[in-house]
């Protein structure tokens, strides 16, 4: 269990609490699992919930080996060979008593169950939720610009069009206030 508390010191480039501070990758898998739950209700479609609760609570794991791949960095296609050695590493520890965490973070990773599907829009929309508190800071930190916005949070558009448009709606709004450059 000791092992899992190295998550606390992979830092992300999101800034949490309107720009107070970078948020660490625990605080961003338990924050996953709530909004993860709490959609679940409210999209109200037969989601398996602790399975939901365990996915998204594992789906950085790998990050205690690896660090944590910013969303816009240029070695995003590589990074889950990293994070997969990083989580096989825990599940064997001979104190582990999880057995299924290297299948629940493969089924992640493939983002095909309705779960990881849902797991993987709401893993978007935290940070981008996060650059709208803080005025962008991130997006700003980092030179991003509203194009590579779009690109990452393209898929949302099929997996869930009403979350999409509220996306776009805020997207733009960012854009106009001068926090994401328009480009």
């Amino acid at each position: 269990m000791l092992q899992l508390d190295a998550l606390k010191s992979v830092n992300r480039r999101t800034y949490i609490n309107g720009g107070e501070r970078v948020e660490n990758s625990a605080e961003h898998s338990w924050h996953l699992a709530m909004a993860c739950w709490a959609f679940a209700e409210l999209l109200q479609d037969d989601y398996d919930v602790p399975k939901l609760i365990k996915l998204a609570l594992l789906h950085d794991l790998g990050e205690i080996g690896a660090g944590d791949t910013f969303l816009y960095s240029n070695n995003r296609e590589s990074a889950h060979v990293e994070e997969r050695e990083s989580v096989k590493q825990i599940a064997s520890h001979p104190g582990n008593p999880i057995e299924d965490i290297v299948d629940l973070w493969e089924e992640q990773e493939a983002g095909e169950s309705k779960e990881s599907k849902l797991l993987k829009v709401i893993d978007r929309l935290l940070p981008f939720l996060h650059n709208i508190t803080s005025e962008g800071r991130a997006w700003q930190d980092n030179g991003i610009h509203k194009n590579q916005v779009l690109k990452m949070h393209q898929f949302i558009e099929n997996e869930n069009p009403e979350i999409y448009d509220w996306f776009i709606e805020k997207l733009e709004y960012a854009v106009e206030q001068g926090w994401l450059n328009a480009s």
